[in-house]
């Protein structure tokens, strides 16, 4: 527990946690606000559970840099030897500072999602579809993001961990989550099947209600992806690759 208190006081005791997470939930309350007041050429109002949560793809984003800067702020300013020096057993160190982080993940992406979705509720006052969280599918749109925060934040841990640099390690995750996934897409024939089981898109296919088949950044994709349970399991299952190969540098090269 004393690591633990030791890792959440080191998180926050510079400003950019602060204004990560303040831009999560500007950018979740701003496309709720956009999705809850925007109609089509008909006058009628499009907004859903689904739309409402638009703007925590941005979200995630941004709590993975605060994630990689978690780790990267450590060897910028040296702390990470002291820590090191306090707790020689290393894996209790990433183990406490990715506990953390995923606590601190769920937390913010429940807040930010139920907010942005009650919001998005409140403005829109005729939608074409009604905005409630009646079934396990709407809580799943909804509060699936408490999931995926978390996982995300583990691989930002890991690569923040492998990469040392803050913007090396916040480069490689905005590349591979907005660009290099969606690339692999112009492959002839085998990438509009391949994509849809890359991590990010299979993640996002847990917060999926079925009412469009499309990925990060609004890619295109085929039938024949991940269910919601697939998809998330790929998800986790990548975070916890990445985590054991950071693990296991980590333990093996100085400080």
């Amino acid at each position: 527990m004393t690591l633990l208190a030791v890792e959440r006081i080191k998180l926050f005791s510079t400003r950019s946690p602060y204004w990560c997470l303040a831009l999560v939930l500007a950018t979740a309350l701003l496309f709720a606000l956009l999705m809850g007041l925007i109609t089509d050429s008909d006058g009628h109002q499009s907004a859903s559970t689904a739309s409402s949560q638009v703007g925590l793809e941005i979200g995630m984003m941004v709590f993975m840099v605060l994630a990689a800067l978690a780790m990267t702020t450590e060897y910028r300013f040296g702390t990470i030897r002291v820590s090191f020096l306090a707790v020689p057993r290393r894996s209790r160190v990433l183990l406490a500072k990715t506990a953390v982080i995923v606590v601190l993940g769920a937390v913010t992406a429940a807040v930010c999602s139920l907010a942005a979705f009650f919001l998005t509720k409140v403005l829109a006052t005729s939608p074409q579809q009604p905005l409630q969280l009646s079934t396990g599918a709407d809580w799943r749109v909804v509060l699936g993001h408490a999931a995926l925060f978390p996982i995300a934040g583990v691989i930002a841990v890991a690569i923040g961990t492998l990469i040392r640099h803050s913007a090396g390690a916040i480069a490689l995750l905005l590349v591979w989550a907005m660009l290099l996934e969606n690339l692999v897409m112009l492959i002839p024939r085998a990438g509009e099947h391949i994509t849809p089981w890359l991590p990010f898109h299979a993640g996002s296919a847990f917060i999926s209600d079925g009412s469009f088949a499309g990925g990060p950044n609004g890619a295109s994709l085929t039938s024949g992806g991940p269910t919601p349970v697939q998809g998330l399991l790929v998800f986790i299952g990548t975070a916890v690759v990445l985590w054991v190969i950071a693990l296991v540098v980590l333990r093996r090269r100085d400080a």
